[in-house]
């Protein structure tokens, strides 16, 4: 199982949930992960394409290509302006 974490109030608006638990069967990845998992995440996967989601996965740096499996913890935040060179953190 992996758990989802989703914060800033612009992900946190376009989700039902602030954390999501989804099965796994092997390694995927990040984007494969949300993929999988449209219908759940909500408005969160059109930031996908856009490059305003930072990606942590088990307390370090990732990207939508980052592999994931069993027992991970994917944290997603919201860039506020992902052409501004950091992160801009919106956390609740």
């Amino acid at each position: 199982m992996v758990t989802v974490l989703l914060f800033g109030q612009t992900l946190l608006q376009s989700a039902e949930e602030p954390e999501f638990q989804f099965e796994v069967t092997g390694p995927t990845t990040v984007k494969g992960l949300l993929d999988a998992n449209r219908s759940r995440l909500g408005g969160v996967i059109q930031f996908m394409g856009t490059g305003e989601l930072l990606v942590t996965v088990n307390r370090k740096v990732g990207s939508l290509d980052s592999l994931v499996q069993d027992g991970d913890t994917v944290k997603l935040t919201h860039q506020f302006n992902p052409t501004y060179d950091g992160a801009t953190w919106h956390n609740p």
